[in-house]
């Protein structure tokens, strides 16, 4: 960053850290034990498509490792698009596999970025479920802010629970990296991975 951009208020963008994602196995405890959120062993990575043969091809590399256990009776990743034109990869585990969830995911954003595609990169979020009203609940990964933010659906609504994001960020504060701007705390309406 040089003096001009010092001088005119202007940052360097955050370099995104991927491994912040293995963060998550511990912040999965935390939310468990501190707000009764279980983890539903869902995940999901978000990115814009590119037209080519190029990113089509990544796309299936992605998908054949990913699916690489589904003769073992592992689930098959499933891509989606949004009403925004996003495509999501939604990933299935365990409830209790977090850790492989996450390494998942990891994965995605590696073979994404390493492949030139990281711009394209927007979020990650693992999916929790409230054991005693089914409220939603995703810890959400920010690639170009390399931070995490929660976001809590209230069931059949499209309503947050702001407060109770606001608890889980407090109560998360020691395990991951907290977005600290609220504005960039996006909803994810009906993302894929925050359904049970």
């Amino acid at each position: 960053m040089g003096l001009l951009d010092a001088i005119l208020g202007r940052s360097k963008p955050v370099r995104p850290d991927l491994d912040q994602l293995f963060s998550l196995p511990s912040a999965a405890i935390t939310v468990q034990a501190g707000a009764g959120f279980t983890p539903t062993g869902n995940g999901s990575v978000c990115f814009a498509s590119v037209e080519g043969g190029a990113f089509d091809r990544l796309q299936q590399e992605v998908r054949d490792l990913l699916d690489a256990d589904t003769g073992r009776g592992g689930t098959p990743v499933e891509y989606t698009k949004d009403a925004y034109g996003y495509t999501w990869l939604l990933v299935h585990h365990p409830a209790d596999d977090t850790a492989s969830l996450v390494n998942d995911l990891h994965a995605v954003n590696t073979l994404l970025q390493d492949a030139g595609f990281g711009p394209q990169l927007l979020c990650s979020l693992v999916g929790f479920r409230a054991t005693s009203d089914h409220r939603a609940l995703a810890l959400v990964y920010l690639y170009k802010r390399g931070t995490f933010y929660p976001v809590c659906i209230r069931p059949g609504q499209e309503k947050r629970d702001n407060a109770l994001e606001l608890q889980v960020a407090a109560l998360l504060k020691n395990d991951l990296r907290i977005e600290e701007d609220l504005s960039r705390w996006f909803p994810v309406w009906g993302a894929p991975g925050m359904e049970g």
